[in-house]
């Protein structure tokens, strides 16, 4: 792929661009702990809301739905998008509750919430398995983009693609802190919209793909159009709509979509001014993740149908790339090597700067968890502000190397979807609960990490074996896994004690005060409600204006604003600090 000497300057004054920033805001994120991985709590709700969306808009993202498209057509995304419930499920009950809590991770809420030295056991142990061990399996797949994206538009090998990427991405983690993920975040997706919404229609309008008309209308292409499934086909009804909407949404512990919030959402959540800020990042970004950013990568997926029809044609474009590499996903970076020049540093410095925003969140998330929650609680409980700093930066440049080494040994963005679905099945019920019912104790959360992992592991090998021991599709066994994790913790919790009294009390003191936990709970479903349909009818709408058809666009919008109003009468009736 040859790059034009404008393409080389845009990109290389993106890496100088955010590198400086890392650099300027380093010396206030230095101070602390809570500069470093906070910004002390004083940022406004749209660039909290923008940098969820940044930092979900990852360098793999566009390959995965590329490659679910070519697979399973538009509606095999509800494996996704299903989650939109989970996120409004945090944006009407848990948001302002992680806020007002004024804990710094979201790991400190089990000492704050649970008693004992099992609730210690916990806190420390999730800090190493979700900070580092689960963190670097998300990062590794998100590297795996990039080697992809690195070999099709570089020419370079897997280890040329890390040595590059990796180095930038940690400068400006390591020395900006949150404050600086948070400003390039805001930088990157704005240079990430526009690249691929700017693809998209340069793609669409190649004489090989003939205009949208054309595109929708081809047989194969149109095979992929519909936005749900055939509803007579049980064998695709069943694992891509069913099951995510029924069971997974709410079961399953996925970064970006933890039911009731918690990891790097929880993270920008807890650096709001105040609930209100909170409340309105987490529906900013829940509306602009599932409705608006979705269809660029969609329409060049289907374009790619016309251009690489099967796995062969894109084997025989790229035929010195690893053939274990060459998958559907492979589809959407090949579809930019037909960008021109100038456009084409746009769209590959949005590639970058999606996998840097990913990056910078997970290793500042991570690092947070390996600093907060294990050095400063375990190890050196009097350790100085600059002292946390340095380990923090430490800990980011040793996670980054783990995530490059393990992405070599991936093959697909679906693999670690899939990866990590298996690993959190089960687990989501008992986050929901947690803040409401009182006798879910530390045991019941490591019941439910342990038995999901088990199970994972299992099916996971189970998968890789020449003559597996038990023959089941993939969502039969997430269903399978839910139902044995849920039984299993459910027991657990009823079988053991709950926290002290004392513990049960200061909780409930600091985040309900004298009020019922469930003050406003028909307004906050109505709310959920709203938001649920509001945001599924701007999707479709949007995709049905793509589609030329008008009338069901304009009625899905209509739909859509009433839902809006809703909210906005929800947020009334609800007391938001």
């Amino acid at each position: 792929m040859h790059l034009a000497t404008l393409d080389w300057v845009l990109i290389i004054s993106f890496f100088i661009v955010f590198i400086a920033i890392g650099l300027i805001v380093a010396k206030k994120s230095g101070k602390d702990s809570k500069s470093f991985f906070l910004s002390n709590r004083n940022m406004p709700w749209w660039l909290l809301g923008v940098s969820m969306v940044a930092t979900t808009f990852a360098a793999d993202t566009p390959n995965f739905v590329a490659g679910v498209i070519r697979e399973d057509g538009v509606f095999g995304n509800w494996i996704w998008w299903s989650f939109l419930l989970t996120g409004m499920l945090t944006v009407f009950f848990y948001a302002k509750l992680w806020r007002r809590s004024g804990i710094t991770t979201d790991l400190e809420f089990y000492e704050l919430r649970y008693s004992g030295n099992s609730a210690a056991f916990l806190r420390g142990f999730r800090a190493i398995y979700l900070g580092v061990f689960f963190n670097i399996v998300i990062m590794a797949n998100v590297c795996l983009a990039a080697i992809k994206i690195g070999h099709v538009m570089f020419g370079l090998s897997s280890y040329e693609v890390l040595l590059i990427a990796s180095p930038v991405v940690v400068i400006y983690s390591a020395f900006g802190g949150l404050k600086g993920v948070l400003l390039t975040d805001f930088v990157q997706f704005i240079i990430a919209m526009v690249g691929s919404v700017w693809a998209t229609i340069y793609i669409v309008n190649m004489p090989e793909i003939g205009g949208i008309e054309k595109l929708l209308s081809t047989p194969a292409v149109a095979a992929k159009t519909a936005m749900l499934p055939d509803f007579s086909k049980p064998e695709l009804l069943i694992p891509l709509l069913i099951i995510p909407l029924a069971v997974q949404w709410w079961s399953v512990w996925y970064p970006g979509a933890e039911p009731g919030g918690g990891g790097y959402i929880a993270q920008r959540m807890l650096a709001a001014k105040n609930e209100k800020h909170a409340t309105y990042a987490t529906l900013f970004f829940n509306f602009a993740h599932y409705a608006i950013r979705p269809w660029p990568w969609i329409i060049i997926g289907l374009a790619s149908i016309i251009i690489f029809p099967n796995i062969e044609s894109l084997q025989a474009a790229f035929p010195d790339l690893n053939p274990s590499f060459v998958k559907n996903d492979l589809s959407y970076p090949a579809m930019l090597t037909y960008l021109p020049a100038g456009l084409l540093g746009i769209v590959i410095t949005s590639l970058i700067a999606a996998f840097m925003s990913t990056i910078s969140t997970h290793l500042n998330w991570g690092s947070s968890y390996v600093v907060n929650d294990f050095y400063v609680r375990f190890l050196r409980k009097g350790a100085t502000g600059k002292e946390q700093v340095a380990v923090g930066r430490i800990s980011t440049i040793v996670m980054m190397i783990l995530a490059a080494l393990l992405a070599l040994v991936l093959e697909e963005a679906r693999d670690g979807f899939n990866l990590l679905l298996s690993i959190g099945a089960g687990t989501g019920l008992l986050f929901i609960l947690r803040w409401f019912w009182s006798r879910i104790n530390p045991y019941s959360e490591i019941a439910a990490m342990a038995i999901s992992f088990i199970i994972a592991g299992f099916f996971f090998i189970n998968g890789k074996m020449e003559t597996p021991i038990i023959e089941m599709a993939g969502h039969w066994q997430l269903v399978l896994s839910v139902a044995i994790t849920t039984m299993g913790w459910v027991l657990v919790t009823l079988l053991t004690r709950p926290s002290k009294e004392e513990t049960l009390n200061s909780f409930n003191s600091l985040i309900f005060g004298n009020e019922s936990k469930f003050k406003g709970f028909g307004m906050k479903i109505l709310g959920f409600f709203a938001g649920v349909v509001g945001v599924y009818c701007s999707l479709f709408a949007i995709g049905n204006f793509i589609y030329s058809n008008l009338v069901l666009a304009f009625a899905l919008t209509a739909v859509a604003v009433v839902c809006g109003l809703v909210i906005i009468r929800s947020f009334k009736k609800t007391d938001l600090q």
